[in-house]
C-alpha cells in the first residue's frame, strides 16, 4: 500500500463510487449496473495481459520501505534470484519493496510485473516493470496478483500486507488454491505476530497444525528461493 496523503475532496476512486451506499433512487436513476462491464473489462485485460507470462511469484511488502533499508536490499535480491530462477515477478506496482522486488527482477532473466491500483492520491507505477496494468478495482487486482503467481513472498508491511497474507492463508485453507507457499522474510519483524498466532489462534483451536505449516519464515533471500524450487518450481502448471 502507498503512504497516506492528503485526499483530494473532488477526485472519487472507482473502488469508492462501487462501495458507496445506494441512494434513493439508485436503481431508477443511476447506471450503476453498468459498472460491471467496467469490471469486466479489467479482468479480460488482465487475463490477456498475463496470460503467457510463466510461472510467477509474488512479492508484497511496504510502499514505504527507504532504499536505504535492509528489506529494501533483501527484496532486490530476492527478485533478481527469482528471476534468475525462471520465475517471472509480480507485485503491485508501487514504490516501496514492491519497487525493489520489480528491480531486482529486471536484472534477471524473467519477466518484471507490476499491478498498480488507483487511488484517491497520484501514484506512479515504478520504472522497473516490463509489463505493467493499472486496476480501478482493489478485488480484480487482487485476483490477477493470486491467479497468476505460484507463490507468495511477503515481506514487511501494513496493512495491505497483512491483507494479501491472511487472503492467500484462507484461500489455501479453504481449498481454492493448491501446492501454494507463503513465506514471510524478517524473522524480527514477523515474530510478535506468529507468536500471537501459535499462543492465541492456534491454542484456541481457531486453526489447526496444518494451517501453521503453511508458513515459512527466512532472513535469507536465496532460502526463499531454494523454498520456491522445492515446493512449486519454475516449470509447474497453473493451478
Amino acid at each position: 500500500m502507498s503512504p497516506n496523503r492528503k485526499k483530494s475532496a473532488t477526485r472519487l476512486t472507482e473502488d469508492e463510487k462501487l462501495l458507496a451506499p445506494p441512494g434513493p433512487n439508485e436503481f431508477n436513476d443511476s447506471p450503476e449496473s453498468w459498472r460491471v462491464f467496467r469490471v469486466m473489462s479489467e479482468f479480460v485485460q488482465g487475463f490477456d495481459e498475463l496470460a503467457n507470462i510463466g510461472p510467477a511469484i509474488t512479492i508484497f511488502g511496504s510502499a514505504r520501505t527507504k532504499k536505504s533499508d535492509p528489506d529494501y536490499k533483501a527484496a532486490v535480491k530476492t527478485g533478481k534470484l527469482l528471476s534468475n530462477a525462471g520465475f517471472s515477478v509480480i507485485t503491485g506496482g508501487g514504490p516501496g519493496i514492491m519497487e525493489a522486488g520489480n528491480k531486482g527482477a529486471q536484472q534477471g532473466k524473467s519477466e518484471s510485473i507490476g499491478l498498480d491500483i488507483e487511488l484517491p492520491f497520484e501514484t506512479h507505477i515504478n520504472p522497473y516493470c516490463d509489463i505493467s496494468l493499472e486496476f480501478r478495482y482493489f478485488f480484480s487486482r487482487k485476483t490477477m496478483l493470486v491467479k497468476y503467481a505460484r507463490g507468495y513472498v511477503i515481506f514487511p508491511g501494513g496493512f495491505g500486507t497483512l491483507d494479501e497474507l491472511f487472503e492467500s492463508l484462507t484461500l489455501i485453507q479453504c481449498g481454492k488454491i493448491h501446492n501454494f507457499p507463503v513465506v514471510l522474510y524478517n524473522k524480527a519483524y514477523w515474530k510478535g505476530l506468529i507468536s500471537w498466532i501459535k499462543s492465541t489462534m492456534h491454542k484456541g483451536g481457531k486453526i489447526s497444525d496444518c494451517d501453521l505449516e503453511r508458513l515459512m519464515l527466512t532472513d535469507d533471500p536465496a532460502e526463499i528461493v531454494e523454498h520456491m524450487l522445492n515446493e512449486v518450481g519454475p516449470s509447474c502448471h497453473p493451478h
